[in-house]
């Protein structure tokens, strides 16, 4: 029983001590798992790209969704494409092995999917009525 609870305590300190302390070391543990050092490292934290440029070398530019007209004069400082659509692309691209393309149609069909929109663009809402 006292075993139990000096662990339980000492468990409880050093979490806490972690969590007070995680400004100094939370920066260089992010550099630490990026890096390649580790097997499958750069899958365990990866920076999400903040320029179209950064876009670009992260994969999220193809022929049919071309950047390289934001970046070609470097004039155009937004950050780039929206956050957390570029995350769960990049997470579909490394999960499912997929181009980008293909890792954008998977995204949009989600996105219908989850607001009730079928893969061919029309609601699912019994209600609707369409004429054509």
């Amino acid at each position: 029983m006292y075993l139990f609870f000096s662990l339980f305590v000492l468990t409880i300190a050093t979490g806490t001590a972690l969590y007070l302390t995680r400004v100094r070391w939370g920066p260089a543990l992010q550099s630490f798992l990026s890096t390649t050092t580790l097997p499958g490292g750069a899958y365990l934290y990866s920076a999400l790209p903040s320029s179209f440029q950064g876009d670009m070398e992260a994969g999220l530019s193809s022929s049919t969704f071309d950047l390289s007209g934001n970046v070609a004069n470097g004039s155009d400082t937004r950050a780039g494409l929206d956050g957390p659509a570029k995350r769960e692309i990049l997470r579909i691209m490394q999960r499912r092995r997929l181009k980008f393309d293909e890792a954008r149609r998977v995204y949009m069909e989600e996105r219908f999917a989850a607001n009730g929109i079928g893969a061919d663009g029309r609601p699912r809402d019994p209600k609707f009525v369409s004429f054509s």
